[in-house]
């Protein structure tokens, strides 16, 4: 029996909303602005270049644009981060919340992951044409978001970080679209290995600084990091 195609399981937007308080006694209860808690949408939604119809950013500078319009998560990592969060002290109502849209994402996928697709790579889903622009390089506020100071670390260290998509093609996208893979220009370079370069071979930094296909913020993280070498 053949495996079902990878998917678009659920969609988020979120707009930036303040939280928290001025001067609270804990790093987690001190005032920020996030647009981490997204909404589900259950219909279908318009993608452009610069991201899905209703979707904003607290933080333009590190934060979506052209190169990372869309965030795309694997559902199949939540499994292991609701058995993770429920190892912390009172983790257990924090498990439960731990499912698709939990890390941010605009798109929560089946049946890829990190090790299964490529910087580069080209997809079709729904009327849109999507590609692969740079793993997701997980920041603190994740570990606001799950009230756990090394979360960014842990998702570095496992290496389930996700992925961005830039648009190619506008389109709408909705719950249950399927990805067809279009192209495949570095299949030498999925988004696993890219992440080991970034955060644990830098070595390899010129290699990956000449995929054409790399977000232009990470190829100048890279060239600083040949630079310095």
């Amino acid at each position: 029996m053949s495996k079902p195609p990878p998917a678009i399981q659920s969609l988020f937007v979120g707009q930036p909303e303040s939280l928290g308080v001025a001067g609270a006694a804990a790093w987690f209860d001190e005032a920020w602005t996030t647009a981490i808690f997204k909404r589900r949408l259950d219909h279908p939604v318009a993608l452009g270049t610069l991201g899905l119809a209703g979707d904003g950013h607290a933080d333009s500078v590190n934060h979506g644009g052209p190169d990372k319009a869309i965030c795309v998560y694997p559902a199949v990592h939540y499994a292991v981060w609701r058995d993770q969060i429920a190892r912390q002290p009172d983790g257990d109502t924090a498990a439960a919340e731990c499912h698709d849209g939990g890390f941010g994402e605009n798109l929560t996928v089946t049946a890829l992951t990190e090790r299964d697709v490529c910087v580069g790579d080209t997809y079709a889903v729904g009327s849109a044409v999507v590609e692969i622009s740079q793993p997701r390089q997980p920041c603190w506020k994740l570990a606001r978001r799950w009230r756990i100071k090394d979360f960014a670390a842990q998702a570095v260290a496992n290496g389930f970080t996700g992925w961005y998509f830039r648009v190619h093609r506008e389109g709408r996208v909705a719950v249950g679209d399927t990805f067809a893979l279009v192209a495949r220009p570095h299949p030498e370079w999925t988004v696993a290995a890219a992440n080991l370069v970034m955060h644990h071979r830098v070595g390899d930094a010129k290699a990956l600084v000449d995929v054409a296909a790399l977000s232009e913020s990470w190829k100048r993280t890279l060239r600083s990091r040949v630079a310095g070498a």
